[in-house]
């Protein structure tokens, strides 16, 4: 049994997952000393939170019967329009021959098609009508989720989200 892997055989490490929160070992970041610890403990937490929780999201996913490194190339296309293989390997951050064995599975699912260019060399690749619903409808399942775990906070904390909300999507910007 692997101590590490097992979350039974270290029950606080579950726990800590289980509330969001990770164990960290004391000096583990080692960015600048021009950032407060308080700046950095922020981070470290926003961090933490922003993997569990879309990692808790993610498992909703799997009512869609593809795969999370289809659906993730997937959904690059269906909400970010066609691309080239090499444009899309890029976009999931990972090599062109592996970009294009999760591409033929996702033709031969019916859930991508490739478009020839002027280039002879270079293909586009789009979502079908069939791999933008099973994305809408992901997306729909991770929505409602959200929305249901919402819906259990107190009135004073949802109505803080929005500006939380746009303060995350100015952290993006300036990522």
């Amino acid at each position: 049994m692997n101590p590490v892997k097992d979350k039974r055989a270290r029950p606080e490490k579950a726990k800590l997952e289980r509330s969001g929160q990770e164990d960290h070992q004391p000096g583990s970041m080692s960015l600048g000393a021009a950032q407060s610890s308080g700046t950095l403990a922020i981070a470290d937490q926003l961090h933490s939170a922003a993997i569990h929780l879309l990692r808790r999201l993610r498992i909703r996913d799997l009512a869609s019967g593809v795969g999370p490194a289809q659906l993730s190339a997937l959904s690059v296309l269906a909400f970010g329009g066609p691309r080239s293989l090499g444009e899309l390997a890029d976009a999931e951050q990972v090599r062109a021959p592996t970009m294009s064995r999760i591409v033929a599975g996702l033709e031969r699912s019916g859930l991508v098609r490739r478009h020839a260019t002027d280039d002879a060399r270079r293909v586009r690749l789009e979502a079908t009508p069939k791999g933008t619903r099973i994305m809408q409808e992901g997306r729909q399942r991770r929505v409602e989720s959200l929305a249901q775990a919402l819906a259990s906070l107190p009135e004073p904390e949802v109505r803080q989200l929005p500006d939380l909300v746009r303060l995350l999507q100015q952290l993006l910007r300036s990522l």
